[in-house]
């Protein structure tokens, strides 16, 4: 069996081959679709090519794959021969992948498959539109705030109301036309974000897996496609431990020989979209009636708001394993409230409005409805209450004073 080890760059990729135990340099590829198409000819069907996990290795894959046995992708923060290397070149880095996979020792990452990558795509593309609205927003204050006006006295700047404030403050006429300009320029993203947030709740609406999720509690269409997308199949992770560590939000462990186990913060190694988008569900879960915000309460009396935040969204990536592998919905479900999230889907979706009748989702109109729905989630948050009034408070070890040692002699 023949190794083939690339260490790929932005214009060209390093390869090395790896045979009985004897290397050879292969060259240089072009990062060009023909140049990888004609390097994978010369490949035969029996060989293993190994590259690292950059922002091309997905399309070298693809182009490769057909070609060979296997493509496998490194983890470049797990192959510490490369990272911490004195003596670094491209044609070293290829030989030690190469290397490395031969011994058993290669730290893979897990390849997606088509809808995923596509699903990553869609939620990379939302992130983009977003964040660049919000520094347009940002461009707009700043502006403002040069020229002495006072904040808008409505919560969105950029609203209708918000836009008529604006028009009629004081500015200079190359400041008003920069804020026209950049209103201009929000405008046309916003729209580019509502075509992207169709095409994704359209997927959304068809994978039960996205909806399941819609059933907890301060997760909506954007919070569960993207963890979607950065979970892929639930079936590689064994326990739920794996896929909390695989969000980085399982703490750091310092131990060493006989002595104790220090634990610190979390580690932040993983799909950091899917982090962040679970600590923003679970500072909107715990504003809800509920188990985990009695479990939040608990956490925050004796370690604080933020803490006791990343403790509920560690919380929230556990039952997301529970409910991704049992093929079941939230427990405490508020049915009005979700069908409400349904509803909200379509019309992201592009379903007609269908005004003047009443749908699954006008139950969340009824208050009568909706209070009897908080009621059962308020039972279930005193039950855990109960539960966990009983539990024995862990302190801080006092150390044996003089008298104490005396004693025990």
């Amino acid at each position: 069996m023949r190794i083939i080890g690339m260490d790929i760059h932005r214009v060209f990729a390093e390869a090395v081959a790896l045979e009985d135990g004897e290397t050879k340099r292969l060259g240089r590829i072009g990062m060009t679709r023909e140049h990888l198409e004609d390097f994978a000819r010369t490949l035969l069907p029996s060989d293993h090519v190994v590259v690292e996990a950059t922002g091309n290795a997905t399309a070298v894959v693809e182009i490769l794959a057909p070609r060979v046995a296997r493509v496998a992708v490194a983890n470049p923060l797990q192959v510490h021969l490369i990272a911490k290397a004195k003596i670094k070149t491209d044609a070293i880095d290829a030989r030690v992948l190469a290397q490395l996979y031969a011994a058993g020792f290669l730290p893979e990452v897990w390849i997606p498959d088509a809808a995923t990558l596509a699903r990553r795509r869609q939620v990379t593309r939302r992130t983009q539109l977003v964040r660049q609205r919000t520094r347009l927003k940002s461009i707009v204050q700043s502006i403002l705030h040069a020229n002495l006006i006072p904040p808008c006295p409505f919560a969105d700047l950029f609203g209708g109301k918000g836009r008529i404030w604006l028009r009629a403050q004081y500015l200079p006429d190359d400041e008003r036309e920069a804020i026209e300009r950049h209103v201009e320029e929000y405008d046309r993203q916003s729209d580019a974000l509502k075509g992207v947030e169709r095409d994704i709740a359209r997927a959304a609406l068809s994978d039960p897996n996205v909806t399941r999720l819609m059933t907890i509690p301060g997760i909506d269409m954007v919070v569960a496609v993207g963890l979607m997308a950065a979970i892929g199949k639930i079936e590689r992770f064994d326990n739920p431990d794996k896929l909390v560590a695989y969000i980085g939000l399982n703490p750091s462990v310092h131990q060493s020989g006989d002595g104790p186990a220090h634990h610190g913060r979390i580690t932040k190694r993983g799909r950091a979209n899917a982090r962040h988008l679970l600590v923003e569900a679970a500072w909107q879960t715990v504003r809800s009636p509920g188990p985990l915000r009695a479990f939040y309460e608990r956490v925050r009396s004796k370690r604080g708001n933020h803490i006791a935040a990343v403790a509920v969204a560690r919380k929230l990536a556990v039952i997301i394993w529970h409910l991704l592998t049992k093929g079941e919905d939230y427990s405490w479900v508020r049915p009005s409230l979700h069908a409400k999230k349904l509803r909200d889907l379509e019309l992201r979706a592009g379903h007609p409005p269908r005004r003047g009748q009443k749908g699954a989702g006008y139950d969340y109109n009824i208050t009568q409805r909706r209070r009897e729905e908080r009621n059962r989630a308020q039972q279930a948050e005193g039950a855990y209450r109960r539960m966990t009034d009983g539990w024995r408070q862990r302190g801080a070890r006092s150390k044996p004073t003089d008298a104490t040692n005396e004693e025990r002699r």
